[in-house]
């Protein structure tokens, strides 16, 4: 047994550095995209090279969640980073039941973070599931998902965090074992059939309305009452669309609580009605 001067130090070390916090100042350069042609990216990329630009770390940023980290091995900043441990640690003391999911991993440090969450809290019976194409993002279906049009961020090879990066970064820091499951594919592709009965927390990160709308569709009636749904990335227009029209057509009245400027979720009722 930890005591909870052990558990909470564990806690804050892993928050710090998940995102980086305690070397901030290492992180002097970032990968170049938008102004460049595609074709001398990739030429550049048959070299073994990069093009990058110098930038000055930036505390608040990184607090925010508003940059993107060189090496830090999550986006979701202190804020969103402190909302998703409220949320883990509120459905363990309320014994809702359930399984975690992230939709969209990135580098896996939200999810490395709820199964740290979970060994800290000595958790052995529920399951850490980390969702994502590990290709990147889905080009936008402009034709289906009108709101998804002009938000191409398919190219972006910064995001583009393979399924082996992800595993290798659970083994540093001793989190890959079996309460850790993978979903590989697209969310259209994964999440309709995926083997979960029940979800405590529900935590989307997909960017776009479809990836958004998928996870919703998907997942949303496997939150037991009690649950958490999270939204990272409620600022962007196609985002906070998907997640209006899913709450409006299934007539979801918990009320939406903002965690930064981005990052917004809710509380699914104790006696809400399943759709």
């Amino acid at each position: 047994m930890i005591n909870n001067a052990q558990k909470e130090l564990y806690v804050e070390l892993l928050k710090k550095t998940i995102l980086f916090e305690i070397w901030l100042e290492h992180e002097q350069y970032l990968p170049v995209y938008g102004d460049i042609h595609q074709s001398i990216i990739e030429a550049v990329h048959q070299q073994g090279l990069e093009i990058v630009q110098k930038i000055t770390p930036n505390k608040e940023l990184r607090f925010q969640g508003l940059d993107w980290p060189q090496i830090g091995h999550s986006m979701i900043g202190r804020l969103r980073m402190e909302n998703l441990q409220m949320c883990v640690e509120t459905v363990l003391r309320d014994g809702v039941e359930g399984d975690f999911i992230e939709t969209g991993v990135w580098r896996g440090g939200s999810c490395i973070f709820m199964r740290g969450l979970l060994k800290a809290h000595e958790i052995t019976d529920r399951q850490v599931w980390v969702a994502d194409s590990f290709e990147g993002l889905p080009a936008p279906n402009d034709e289906k998902y009108p709101q998804d049009k002009g938000m191409d961020l398919s190219t972006i090879n910064f995001l583009k965090i393979t399924l082996e990066q992800v595993q290798e970064n659970f083994r540093k820091y001793d989190l890959l074992d079996e309460q850790v499951s993978f979903l590989k594919g697209w969310f259209k592709d994964t999440l309709p059939t995926a083997p979960i009965k029940k979800l405590a927390v529900l935590r989307l990160d997909g960017d776009l309305y479809e990836s958004t709308m998928d996870s919703l569709t998907s997942l949303y009636h496997k939150v037991s009452p009690g649950g958490f749904i999270i939204i990272d990335d409620y600022c962007l227009h196609m985002c906070e669309a998907a997640v209006s029209d899913f709450r409006e057509q299934y007539q979801i009245t918990e009320p939406l609580i903002q965690i930064d400027a981005c990052g917004w979720y809710w509380r699914k009722e104790i006696h809400s009605v399943e759709r």
